[in-house]
């Protein structure tokens, strides 16, 4: 079966993975809730997996706002009797208002909200207000503070040159309480290992896999920097965990789940989730994973 007939016929899944005849035979009813995790040193604690929203996401759209708000929430609830308890948006992904909605009855301080923004370089017309940008994304997720603020998709290394203008108002933002932690996604090495040691970073969200496809450089070399990000008490969150969908056999879920959960250097990991039996699936593959440990 070729990948576009997955992608039609199959229970969508996670980070772009799609699954047909999902065997979840190895489901108990005795499978732990997902455990929290100490986020580096950002004063945080998060679910070791967060609910991905943004599955093939452009355009204010992705695979899990194209669900309907009302299956969105179901799946964004069940996520949280399932321990996860980490909502992981972005404003490129049109998820923010979804995300408000699924957590309108849930207690904001026991959840975790990220969110993402677009960047341009400094000196750009297109800059715009950074803080006016953070109040509308507050705004559409109904709530008065993110948890943690990214800077979307980094694919510089001289981000801390070229992005002033939104470190800066990222920084101010956390001063006034509408932030907590600040960092940035990375989709370039050098990026990467800039935001391993700058200073000003709580939060990397890396692309990490054991087969290296879709990230930065060889899995190797990423471990390499992400250990170091810990070591200076970054918090990491590993993405891309099946590398966009790309390794979607029985065997390669099980792998990926392993790598990044026990040998990734990550605290964490976000997964584009897109129906109960694949968060059920995700949550016992991790938690399994995390006895070995």
């Amino acid at each position: 079966m070729d990948r576009r007939r997955f992608i039609r016929t199959g229970v969508a899944g996670v980070a772009g993975l799609t699954v047909t005849g999902l065997d979840l035979s190895c489901m108990t009813s005795d499978t732990p809730p997902v455990d929290t995790v100490k986020l580096g040193k950002s004063g945080l604690r998060v679910s070791r997996i967060a609910m991905g929203t943004g599955t093939v996401g452009y355009n204010k759209a992705s695979n899990q706002t194209r669900l309907g708000m009302e299956k969105f929430v179901a799946l964004a609830h069940h996520a949280y009797e399932k321990g996860i308890r980490f909502y992981d948006m972005a404003d490129g992904y049109g998820s923010q208002p979804f995300v408000g909605e699924a957590i309108k009855t849930l207690p904001r301080d026991k959840i975790t909200l990220m969110t993402k923004i677009w960047t341009q370089p400094d000196g750009s017309e297109n800059t715009g207000n950074v803080r006016e940008i953070i109040d509308r994304c507050r705004k559409e997720a109904g709530v008065d503070y993110f948890d943690i603020l990214l800077m979307h998709c980094i694919m510089q290394g001289n981000w801390h040159e070229t992005r002033k203008h939104y470190m800066e108002a990222f920084s101010k933002a956390k001063q006034d309480g509408a932030v907590r932690a600040v960092g940035l996604s990375c989709h370039n090495i050098d990026a990467l290992a800039e935001a391993s040691v700058n200073p000003w970073v709580d939060v990397v969200l890396a692309r990490i896999n054991p087969f290296g496809t879709n990230m930065d450089a060889a899995p190797d070399t990423v471990r390499e920097i992400l250990a170091k990000a810990q070591k200076n008490g970054k918090g990491v969150i590993g993405m891309k965990i099946f590398g966009e969908g790309k390794h979607i056999s029985e065997a390669e879920r099980e792998q990926s789940i392993n790598y990044a959960v026990t040998q990734g250097n990550v605290h964490c990991v976000t997964l584009g989730l897109e129906s109960e039996s694949q968060m059920d699936d995700a949550v016992e593959r991790v938690m399994r994973n995390v006895k070995k440990l």
